[in-house]
C-alpha cells in the first residue's frame, strides 16, 4: 500500500487523511463518505505554479474544473491563484456563484448552447475555446448583437494519440472535439475570425487526452501547436499570443503507475514552445496548461463501509460495499484500477484475495477486482485510493441511491464542501401529473 500526501497510518492503526482519523470522519459524516485531503491540493497547486514560473514565465496553470467541482473548489483555485477551466453553464454559474474572477475562467465544451455562451459573454470570462465552426458562427452573432468582442482560442484536433483508454483519447483527428488541422477546417476558421470584428482571437488550444503516463505525446503535440501558428504567421500575418496545451497528465492509480513529474511535464513543453519559437524569431506565446486529475486525483479517498460477501468456490469472493458504480462509474467506463486498505487496519499485509463491489444492480457494478487485503469484516471501513478526480463529478443517483458528501481535511479540521444527498433530495424534482390521482391497489381492481 502505498500512502498519498499528508496520508498516514496513526497510533491506532487507523488511516489518517489530512490529520484526520479515517474511521471517525466515517463515524461523523456517514458512509460512503468522499474525503478530499487539502494540503495535498493545495501543494499540487503550488508545485505546478512554481514549475509554470520557472519553464514559462508569464504562463498561467488553469484547473479543470471537471475533475471535481463545488464552491468551495473554485474558492480554493482562486486562494492558490490558478484560472479556471469550465465546460458547462452550471460549471460557469457554480465558479460565479463562488465569485471566482470571470478574467481567470476559460470557458470550454464542444457544443455550447446559445444561451451558455451568451452567460459566458455577460460574466466578460477571461478566454472562450472555439470548438467547431457551428459554435464560431454563433459566437460571431451573439457577440455583435450584445456589442461584446470576446478574447477567444481555436480548439484545434492536431492528430496525436495519447497511450490512454480509448473513451479518454481527445486529440486524435477521429474525435468530436477541435478544429481538424489536417483537412484544412482550422485554416478556414482563422481565416473567418480574423475576418470577424466582433472576436479577437488570441491563439489556440490543444487536449490530447487525459491520465498520460507519458511525456511523448504532449511533446509532439506542443510542436504540431507551434508548426500551426508559424504556419497562420505566414499565411495571415498572425500571430498568437497563447498556446493552451490542455490538460491530461497522469496520476498514480497502483503502484505501477509511474507518472512523470510536473517539473518534467512542464520542462518538456515549455522546452518545445521556447525553442521552435527562438528558432522561428516567433514571439513567445504565453503557455496555458489546464491540469485536473493531476491536482486532486491522488488526494481523494473515498471511505466505504463493508456489508455482505459470497464465496463463488474455486473462483473467487465478491465483498459488497454501500457505495459502488453510482459512486464511481470509472471501473466500469475505463476499467480503472484502484487500490485499497482497511481503514482500521491500515497497512496490514492483504493475506486475502478479495472482489469488492458494488450495490447496484449490474454485475458490471465492480469497484476493485481481486483486491489484496486483510480479510474484510462486516461493518469495517474500506478506503479507496486515489478517487479525488471523476468520483464526485461524474457520481450519479442510479437505483436512487444518494450521492455521498465530501469532506475536506485539513491539518486536523475536517468540513464539508458538499452535504450528502438525502432521500428527500432524491424527490426535489419529482412532479406528479394531474392524471396519476392517489389510488390504492384495491380500487385500481389490481389484486
Amino acid at each position: 500500500m502505498i500512502l498519498r500526501g499528508t496520508m498516514r497510518r496513526n497510533e491506532k492503526g487507523h488511516l489518517e487523511i489530512g490529520g484526520c482519523d479515517a474511521v471517525e470522519l466515517t463515524r461523523r459524516f456517514g458512509p460512503p463518505l468522499y474525503v478530499l485531503d487539502e494540503e495535498d491540493v493545495r501543494a499540487r497547486c503550488r508545485a505546478s505554479r512554481a514549475a509554470m514560473a520557472e519553464y514559462a514565465p508569464g504562463g498561467m496553470v488553469t484547473y479543470a474544473g471537471k475533475a471535481l467541482l463545488c464552491t468551495a473548489m473554485c474558492r480554493l483555485m482562486d486562494e492558490e491563484g490558478l484560472g479556471l477551466d469550465v465546460v458547462s453553464g452550471g460549471e460557469l454559474y457554480t465558479a460565479l456563484s463562488a465569485d471566482f474572477p470571470a478574467e481567470r475562467l476559460i470557458f470550454h465544451g464542444n457544443n455550447k448552447s446559445p444561451a451558455e455562451l451568451e452567460a459566458a459573454l455577460r460574466a466578460g470570462v477571461g478566454l472562450i475555446v472555439v470548438d467547431n465552426e457551428v459554435e464560431l458562427a454563433i459566437l460571431i452573432e451573439l457577440a455583435r448583437a450584445m456589442a461584446k468582442r470576446p478574447r477567444i482560442l481555436l480548439r484545434l484536433t492536431p492528430g496525436v494519440e495519447a497511450h490512454t483508454h480509448h473513451y479518454i483519447r481527445t486529440g486524435q483527428q477521429d474525435s468530436k472535439f477541435g478544429l481538424d488541422i489536417q483537412n484544412g477546417q482550422a485554416r478556414r476558421a482563422v481565416r473567418q475570425v480574423l475576418a470577424a470584428e466582433t472576436l479577437a482571437l488570441v491563439g489556440f488550444h490543444c487536449h490530447i487526452g487525459s491520465q498520460i503516463l507519458d511525456l511523448e505525446g504532449f511533446v509532439l503535440a506542443a510542436r504540431i501547436m507551434m508548426d500551426f501558428a508559424l504556419a497562420m504567421r505566414e499565411e495571415y500575418g498572425f500571430v498568437a499570443e497563447i498556446i493552451d496545451l490542455g490538460g491530461g497528465l497522469g496520476i498514480r492509480y497502483t503502484a505501477a503507475d509511474q507518472p512523470p513529474s510536473i517539473d518534467d511535464y512542464m520542462r518538456a513543453i515549455a522546452g518545445v514552445i521556447a525553442t521552435v519559437a527562438e528558432g522561428a524569431d516567433y514571439p513567445r506565446p504565453r503557455l496555458i496548461v489546464e491540469p485536473g486529475r493531476s491536482i486532486v486525483g491522488e488526494a481523494g479517498v473515498t471511505l466505504y463501509t463493508v456489508g455482505t460477501s459470497k464465496e463463488v468456490s474455486g473462483i473467487r469472493r465478491y465483498v459488497a460495499v454501500d457505495g459502488g458504480m453510482a459512486a464511481n462509474p470509472r471501473v466500469a467506463l475505463y476499467q480503472a484500477v484502484y487500490e485499497a486498505t482497511l481503514a482500521e487496519r491500515a497497512g496490514e499485509e492483504g493475506r486475502d484475495v478479495v472482489t469488492i463491489a458494488g450495490k447496484c444492480c449490474e454485475s458490471g457494478d465492480i469497484l476493485i477486482w481481486d483486491a489484496p487485503l486483510p480479510t474484510p469484516k462486516f461493518g469495517e471501513i474500506l478506503a479507496v485510493f486515489s478517487t479525488g478526480a471523476y468520483n464526485y463529478s461524474m457520481a450519479s443517483n442510479y437505483n436512487r441511491l444518494p450521492r455521498p458528501a465530501l469532506v475536506s481535511c485539513y491539518r486536523g479540521e475536517a468540513d464539508l464542501f458538499v452535504a450528502r444527498e438525502t432521500y428527500p433530495d432524491l424527490l426535489r424534482q419529482d412532479r406528479f401529473p394531474s392524471r396519476l390521482r392517489r389510488v390504492t391497489a384495491a380500487a385500481a381492481g389490481i389484486n
